[in-house]
């Protein structure tokens, strides 16, 4: 006999993997005790899907018999319970172990901000950075306490872990936003003048692409 032929991880978005991975306790959650668990953990690192998204999210999962769900309570303490199926846990398990980790996408608001400083002027950003600096620090005390929490039962020990990395993270993230403070206040000398609302003239589209090929001869060499 040959060997049993395996299914193939199922092309899904992040968004699923992580509301698979939350069911694969095997307890039974509503959307709303989901949507506690990201506030509590998962938006440090993954960001915080709306309760919509996330409830759409679950119906395509059951659609697709990765979950199941019941009705518990009528009228008012109406709620559907979510549970993971036999499939979804070797799914869940199988990508968490096998699939490839793809690059994290980075969206940066302030930082997209600085690259387009030639609409603002080096003052307000630096207000604006000093600005993202106190949401940083504050996300680092939230993950600091969620972490210290999350040892309070040893099944949540690999999310303190994950705490632990983002405390880590917003603590770096602080210190870099500094230093572009610095940055930015070294280099305002030779920032392009826009406090007068000056047009700023940029090269012609063929230096751009003179730029790219000598770019991609130096790395050619190398």
């Amino acid at each position: 006999m040959g060997e049993p032929e395996t299914s193939e991880i199922p092309s899904l978005p992040a968004i699923n993997w992580a509301l698979l991975g939350m069911l694969s306790y095997e307890r039974e959650l509503s959307g709303y005790d989901i949507r506690k668990w990201i506030h509590w953990s998962m938006r440090f690192f993954f960001g915080s899907p709306a309760y919509s998204q996330i409830y759409a999210e679950l119906k395509k999962l059951e659609k697709l018999g990765l979950l199941s769900s019941r009705v518990e309570g009528k009228g008012a303490r109406y709620r559907r319970l979510y549970k993971i199926t036999d499939q979804g846990l070797d799914a869940v398990s199988r990508w968490a172990k096998e699939a490839p980790i793809e690059p994290p996408t980075l969206k940066h608001p302030a930082i997209l901000r600085v690259m387009l400083g030639h609409l603002s002027d080096p003052a307000a950003l630096k207000q604006l950075l000093h600005e993202h600096v106190a949401q940083i620090d504050q996300l680092q005390r939230e993950a600091a306490a969620e972490a210290k929490w999350a040892g309070a039962d040893p099944s949540w020990g690999y999310a303190k872990l994950a705490l632990i990395w983002a405390d880590r993270y917003y603590t770096s993230e602080r210190e870099l936003a500094l230093n572009l403070i610095k940055d930015l206040e070294e280099a305002e000398a030779t920032l392009p003048n826009t406090s007068k609302g000056a047009a700023i003239a940029w090269p012609d589209l063929s230096y751009w692409y003179e730029i790219e090929r000598r770019a991609a001869a130096e790395d050619a060499g190398d």
